[in-house]
């Protein structure tokens, strides 16, 4: 048993030590390319947009329920059901307009998705230009697994280069 565990280790140690590696931190591309901030900063102003029509309108479902607690006492049974029904439309109102916006299908996520997937091919196609150009067969993201990084194995700096250089073409 001990020479078959030995055996593997051997044999990957070998594997690996035959292998280029390189590593790039993809936390430190989103940090500083430009693009990634641009689109962070087009969600952001879209969702304030969002939270504002929102809240307009949680204010004025909050005025409509003020007023009928004012008035309920003064009211006919006709008119209540109306009030009532009117506060139930705008609550559903508000419920269906967060979900078409901000729901799994909405319009800020799937906007969100498609800006997201755009920039991962385009950091995917500047890592695959990094490793051909220099020749790697392994590059992993050092941004959620690595405690270290050798420096002259850490490509962050090349990918964003190549990223800025696809960028201007």
């Amino acid at each position: 048993m001990y020479k078959k565990i030995l055996f593997i280790m051997l044999f990957f140690s070998t594997v690996f030590a035959q292998q280029k590696i390189g590593v790039v931190f993809s936390e430190t591309i989103r940090l500083n390319y430009e693009e990634f901030q641009n689109v962070e900063r087009e969600l952001q102003a879209d969702l304030e947009i969002v939270q504002k029509e929102y809240q307009l309108m949680a204010t004025q479902l909050d005025s409509m329920a003020k007023e009928y607690e004012q008035q309920s006492l003064m009211l006919s049974e006709d008119l209540k059901k109306a009030k009532e029904q009117d506060i139930i439309d705008m609550q559903n109102s508000m419920q269906s307009y967060q979900l078409a916006k901000l729901g799994p299908n909405g319009e800020l996520t799937l906007k969100q998705q498609q800006l997201e997937f755009l920039l991962v091919e385009k950091f995917k196609t500047a890592v695959n230009a990094v490793a051909t150009a220099k020749g790697l067969d392994l590059i992993i993201d050092g941004t959620q697994a690595s405690l270290y990084t050798k420096p002259t194995i850490d490509l962050t700096d090349d990918v964003l280069t190549e990223l800025k250089k696809q960028s201007t073409e």
